[in-house]
């Protein structure tokens, strides 16, 4: 299997110059694509200090535009993240270039060590990483991937509209992926490959279609060919057809697969943290409750929040946008409660600078200055 999570970088933002040597943030985030961003946002509108490490590898930095994202529609990614680090900026946001490689708890919150032995430091921690898109072990994957080999219907399947599409059956999910696609083109063909066949090259009986599948592919006219994927034709730096293990050739101009979605967490081992599998079977992901707080064997763990496709594999930018969001918010919220039990409790303290004060009231009166009252000097002929 192919990673396909560090594609060309994108220009990295400039190095701040070694921000959190001596400065613990309100929050740290790590990943500044569109849920890091648009966290960082948020909270620089809410007077929060805030520092994004990014190591300027977004998932989707193959991708010729991002789509269905309200206003949006086809902007390049690198603009996407320029535009989000420009407002961020604009908001006192801070930005990082580099790779988070280790965690840890300080007294403050959180030290986060990047990759080059540099640290940064915050009272709360965001997870904001994504993921790695494993694809399949074929020759020539990677080199198309985002173009015209694609996987998601609503990212790309408007541009590859009436076309010839080919989909790279390697599991029980592979149908659902034909059935889908069918809805944007007419010349649908599914590849039985990987999992989909037994050892002998026939159809699995456990991971093939089953019987209403068959049905359900008959009926939408969508061809199966039986026989794994060896390679792809490229003509003109475009997908021309795949080619089976037995030689033939069959004419395609996208060819859709499955990725295994991994999660970017290895940095957070310091903390006791790692992915576990996803639910669905579709990889691995970063556990959380409703409002993005990390979950770690059915617990919450303080401090530390996740949004964006780190946790929710499936989420396309909009969506991992709106996830910053709505976590930023609540990070600011516990924030605000943390501060307000710490004021709370330094003004029920004896010797609290307002308890001083009006101790000093009651004893002293109008002496509490240290200075003896004068008298109020009253016009001549009135009685004082």
């Amino acid at each position: 299997m192919t990673s396909h999570g560090t594609p060309s970088a994108l220009p990295s933002p400039p190095r701040a110059e070694s921000p959190t040597h001596t400065q613990t943030h309100d929050v740290v985030i790590i990943g500044g694509g569109a849920a890091g961003l648009s966290a960082a946002v948020v909270l620089g509108r809410a007077r929060r200090s805030v520092v994004v490490v990014d190591s300027g590898q977004p998932r989707n930095a193959p991708a010729d535009g991002v789509h269905s994202f309200l206003t949006r529609d086809g902007l390049r990614p690198a603009e996407l993240v320029r535009l989000g680090q420009e407002e961020g900026r604009s908001y006192g946001a801070e930005f990082v270039a580099g790779r988070a490689v280790d965690s840890r708890r300080s007294p403050d919150g959180f030290t986060v060590t990047l990759n080059d032995g540099s640290t940064v430091s915050g009272r709360r921690l965001l997870v904001a990483t994504g993921l790695v898109d494993e694809l399949p072990d074929i020759p020539g994957l990677g080199e198309r991937w985002g173009r015209d080999v694609l996987h998601c219907p609503y990212c790309h399947g408007w541009e590859v509209r009436d076309q010839a599409i080919g989909i790279l059956g390697t599991g029980p999910k592979s149908v659902h992926q034909a059935l889908l696609f069918r809805q944007w083109s007419r010349n649908i063909t599914l590849f039985l490959h990987g999992d989909m066949l037994d050892a002998a090259g026939l159809i699995s009986r456990e991971h093939g279609p089953t019987e209403a599948e068959w049905e359900q592919l008959a009926a939408r006219g969508i061809s199966v060919v039986i026989g794994p994927v060896a390679g792809l034709e490229v003509q003109d730096d475009a997908l021309a057809g795949v080619r089976l293990s037995s030689g033939h050739l069959i004419s395609l101009q996208a060819l859709v697969v499955a990725p295994t979605f991994t999660s970017r967490t290895d940095f957070l081992a310091g903390l006791g943290l790692t992915s576990t599998p996803h639910p669905l079977g579709v990889g691995t992901h970063l556990e959380s409750d409703e409002s993005g707080r990390v979950v770690s064997g059915g617990a919450v763990v303080p401090g530390i929040w996740v949004a964006g496709n780190a946790s929710n594999l499936m989420a396309q930018v909009v969506v991992a946008a709106a996830a910053g969001l709505g976590v930023a918010t609540m990070i600011n919220s516990d924030l605000i409660t943390e501060e307000l039990e710490t004021a709370v409790a330094a003004y029920r303290h004896p010797f609290s600078a307002a308890n001083e004060a009006q101790n000093s009231s009651s004893v002293l009166g109008d002496r509490r200055h240290g200075l003896d009252p004068q008298p109020v000097p009253t016009p001549e002929g009135q009685n004082p």
